[in-house]
């Protein structure tokens, strides 16, 4: 398909030169009436394998139909043909974009999209999910601690989930803007972080609708054990970490920042 494409530039080259010479003026595609009009690369890669194949796909439609709508415009019976002949290739090359797309995935491009999956969903989820369980136990059980009252509670554990996921959101976003290292683009990153925190923090928070502070507490530490396994699990699953050591890590966190909140709250 590229080397067509390349042959279609050349084509339009020799009938521009043959019409007008050699000197080509300054023309944007802006300056073109009804041309395809496309958002530019940088702002939507990396893209995985997969959307590359439906963009290529959706491209050669729109030039297609350019090329069809111009033809039908011209007056000139060889740029008619011309524009005819490049519809009629282009259309082409949409079915053979369609079929690329249909077709199953090498194993290195498997490997690819996982990694892409990875740096661009996983690992920002991780990330926030961890900060949003882990960080957000201390105030929460101090404010549990000190002033034993659920709605309170509640409260600020609500106020440490939101401005948690608000911190890390553009803290992930404003990282790394991914044209270097591959990770996709910033603000969808910072989204599923921002999200991801806020629902770590949430979790072990809701128990502190209870009205009664012992039997919330109670809740919540186990939802904190659930939240802790399941971000456990995810590293052992998605970034081969070993499963003992996963939790272990995690566990050892968590527990460190409980003990930290409990204090406070009894001093």
């Amino acid at each position: 398909m590229r080397r067509e494409e390349d042959g279609h530039r050349h084509r339009l080259l020799e009938r521009y030169k043959a019409r007008f010479g050699d000197p080509v003026p300054l023309i944007r595609r802006q300056d073109v009436r009804g041309f395809v009009n496309r958002r530019p690369v940088w702002l939507v890669r990396p893209l995985g394998l997969k959307a590359v194949q439906k963009a290529a796909e959706g491209m050669e439609l729109e030039t297609k139909q350019f090329y069809e709508v111009a033809a039908r415009r011209s007056q000139d019976a060889g740029i008619r043909q011309l524009l005819g002949d490049l519809a009629e290739e282009e259309r082409n090359h949409a079915h053979i974009a369609e079929e690329i797309a249909h077709t199953k995935l090498s194993e290195n491009e498997k490997a690819r999209a996982k990694r892409l999956f990875l740096l661009q969903v996983i690992q920002p989820g991780l990330a926030g999910l961890m900060d949003g369980s882990v960080s957000t136990l201390a105030p929460l059980f101090a404010a549990a601690f000190a002033t034993h009252q659920s709605w309170q509670t509640f409260l600020v554990g609500l106020a440490a989930s939101v401005g948690a996921g608000i911190s890390m959101g553009f803290a992930e976003a404003l990282s790394d803007d991914g044209s270097l290292t591959g990770r996709g683009h910033p603000w969808a990153r910072g989204f599923v972080c921002g999200v991801m925190t806020t629902l770590g923090g949430i979790g072990h928070t809701l128990p502190y609708l209870i009205r009664d502070v012992k039997t919330a507490t109670a809740v919540a530490v186990c939802v904190v054990l659930v939240e802790l396994g399941v971000i456990s699990w995810v590293r052992h699953r998605f970034m081969d970490t070993p499963l003992v050591s996963a939790v272990l890590q995690v566990v050892l966190g968590g527990a460190l920042v409980f003990l930290a909140g409990m204090v406070i709250g009894n001093s």
